[in-house]
């Protein structure tokens, strides 16, 4: 073998070696970031998780509101790339603890008796004005001693919260809003966004406030985070401000 041929086998074998390392590496990369996300989302492949799927109030007979349908194709979405099964159920046909399933809760408690249910079992210093008649408090946030009301089309809020209960190996991830286009908006921050909030808050619990500006023009895309909100929202409200926001 001359020298021409040998320097010619020598670069397709270091060509090959690279490419080989360069792939186990990619490989490597890929599956770490997997590991990862289903860490954050506690849905380890083929596991079984749970979507919670809100009514629209303002149909006559039941009906999903179509961002809301928009919301759950994302987390559906998120679901498959964990390698994750899921089952969609309505918000009143669920009649089962949390914890042993990730569960993804979509819509304010208006619109979702389970989640009125996890705000008061997870989230005692939330509360939202469910009054079903117009006015300026309708779907009023109060956190602590914040206030947040909702201006249609111009800014609008919705929580967006990891939590999980003393002793449950899985989380419940809650997408409460004051209209449908903010949960999709939730959804969105979630996913676009889920390796940073796994960086600051591990597999623990969270709740943020996030609002949405001018989505009669930019629909669920522009997204402001307005605060961490997790103590307030979970230490309970003195008795006589609940009593008030009650009547």
């Amino acid at each position: 073998m001359n020298d021409d041929v040998r320097n010619i086998v020598l670069g397709l074998v270091a060509t090959g070696m690279s490419a080989s390392l360069g792939w186990l590496a990619r490989t490597y990369l890929w599956r770490r970031r997997l590991r990862r996300k289903q860490a954050f989302f506690g849905l380890p492949e083929n596991s079984e998780s749970l979507l919670v799927v809100n009514r629209d109030p303002a149909a006559t007979e039941p009906a999903v509101h179509r961002f809301d349908v928009f919301a759950l194709l994302e987390l559906s979405a998120l679901i498959k790339e964990c390698g994750a099964k899921t089952q969609v159920v309505t918000q009143d046909t669920v009649q089962q603890g949390f914890g042993e399933r990730t569960e993804f809760c979509v819509g304010g408690p208006a619109s979702n008796r389970r989640m009125a249910a996890h705000m008061s079992a997870m989230l005692p210093g939330l509360l939202v004005d469910t009054d079903a008649e117009p006015g300026p408090e309708r779907g009023a946030f109060r956190i602590g001693g914040e206030h947040y009301r909702m201006e249609r089309g111009v800014a609008e809020y919705v929580l967006l919260a990891r939590v999980t209960a003393s002793g449950q190996a899985r989380p419940v991830f809650l997408f409460c809003g004051q209209s449908a286009i903010t949960n999709q908006a939730a959804t969105r921050h979630l996913a676009r966004h889920h390796e940073r909030l796994h960086r600051k808050y591990g597999t623990g619990s969270f709740v943020l406030l996030l609002k949405v500006v001018n989505s009669q023009a930019y629909g669920p895309d522009v997204v402001e985070l307005v605060a961490d909100v997790t103590r307030a929202a979970r230490t309970p409200l003195p008795e006589t401000a609940s009593a008030d926001t009650a009547a």
